[in-house]
């Protein structure tokens, strides 16, 4: 009788594990997230843009703006190495940097300064309403800071990247400061997924 109890209770507990493991990701796991559902702006070659022009592809957007002196460079060089480390499937990746500074960052600064760090990277901007309106949709912080009734303002904004899989759905939150190395392997499982 024993014997059988422990059958019938070895089943049970196989039958309520899940067939396979969920996905473990390095960075924060923002699968079904009620925000970011995406945006329409115009890229740094003057061409409309919404999320669903990259499908199929895994998407990062990032928000910032050129005259950062810091967090957005060092973003951008990160995504350049990650670019690097995925290899192939970088042709399966788009880089976007959504600028939050739309009265400075034209589309000829922008054409200039994103694909610098790699000629793939597309720089995204909007009216000064329609940057806050993505930005909020986002939950992204920015404003102005230091001299802001002239020109030589900064901006403090957040600082992470989202991540789309290539169905267009927002699954990935990566820290600024994260390690290239675990955005690409993070890339390649959304990529796997399908």
């Amino acid at each position: 009788m024993l014997r059988i109890l422990l059958v019938v209770a070895a089943l049970a507990v196989t039958a309520c594990s899940p067939a396979e493991p969920p996905k473990s990701f390095h960075n924060t796991d923002i699968t079904g997230a009620d925000y970011g559902k995406g945006f329409s702006l115009t890229d740094h070659t003057g061409k409309p843009r919404t999320l669903a022009d990259f499908k199929g592809k895994v998407v990062t957007l990032f928000f910032g703006f050129t005259q950062c002196p810091d967090v957005c460079p060092t973003n951008l060089l990160t995504m350049s190495e990650v670019m690097r480390l995925l290899g192939p499937d970088a042709e399966r990746t788009q880089v976007l940097f959504m600028t939050v500074d739309p009265e400075r960052d034209t589309q000829a600064l922008l054409a200039e300064y994103v694909p610098a760090f790699d000629p793939r990277f597309l720089g995204l901007f909007g009216d000064m309403d329609t940057t806050a309106a993505v930005a909020k949709d986002f939950k992204v912080f920015y404003r102005k800071s230091g001299d802001t009734d002239g020109p030589n303002y900064t901006i403090d904004h957040s600082a992470g990247t989202y991540v789309f899989d290539p169905q267009g759905r927002l699954r990935l939150y990566v820290k600024h400061g994260a390690a290239a190395p675990d955005i690409a392997e993070d890339i390649k499982t959304l990529l796997a997924e399908g």
